[in-house]
């Protein structure tokens, strides 16, 4: 333990809220740490606990991913993977690549013993920061910040896409061809004359349209409908 992390849990009392609720700290930020070091684990828990987040603690990466494989529904708020990587059941970039696959939940390394090739092979697997054991405080909460501001965006940029999702269903098919007609900068009589309808026709599928895909411009249908890749 470095003298650094020894001083934050010993002043960690002073910024501890208490009768804060779990759930709004599930909603400030979820930490899966993983560790086979049972000392370690519950100290870095302890800390993470302290900043308000929620922490859900591991031995062993199996253990994680046989959880995950279980049917339950997620908690809000930002999460991020804090994983060692020396482990002997199922190591840390093994970890990763599993993790990978399934979602795609931020996730940091920590190791004592590795090497270069190790923290080469973490990042381009797309982790997000490398953490070289013992531990300073403001290294770690720091690295944990950034991930959980990764994990917000991501989860933001899902919602919005599933919420496009859904307002791109609403749409007839009729609908659906005169918005990308629009959207490529057609006049509504040349739509009507392609498509073999009535101009008010036309006009009436635009503004039908617009309404569902919540467009109060041609500018805002342009912008959805390439957000959509259609």
């Amino acid at each position: 333990m470095t003298p650094g992390l020894a001083a934050s849990w010993a002043n960690a009392e002073l910024r501890k809220q208490p009768g804060r609720q779990h759930s709004e700290r599930s909603h400030r930020g979820r930490v899966i740490l993983i560790d086979d070091d049972l000392e370690i684990l519950a100290a870095l828990s302890y800390l993470i606990e302290l900043e308000g987040y929620v922490c859900e603690t591991f031995s062993s990466a199996l253990d994680y991913l046989g959880q995950l494989a279980l049917p339950r529904t997620r908690p809000p708020g930002p999460c991020c993977v804090l994983v060692d990587v020396m482990m002997p059941d199922l190591d840390g970039l093994e970890a990763q690549r599993r993790l990978a696959a399934l979602d795609d939940t931020p996730l940091l390394l920590m190791s004592g013993a590795s090497g270069v090739h190790e923290a080469v092979t973490a990042f381009r697997a797309g982790a997000l920061d490398f953490l070289i054991k013992p531990l300073e405080a403001e290294t770690l909460l720091l690295a944990v910040e950034k991930a959980l501001a990764v994990s917000r965006e991501r989860q933001s940029i899902q919602a919005r896409s599933l919420a496009l999702t859904h307002r791109l269903v609403a749409l007839t098919n009729r609908e659906h061809d005169v918005a990308i007609r629009v959207a490529r900068g057609d006049l509504n009589r040349v739509i009507a004359k392609d498509l073999r309808l009535a101009l008010r026709t036309v006009k009436l599928y635009r503004q039908r349209a617009m309404e569902k895909l919540e467009a109060r411009s041609t500018a805002d249908l342009i912008r959805v409908l390439q957000e959509a890749a259609l």
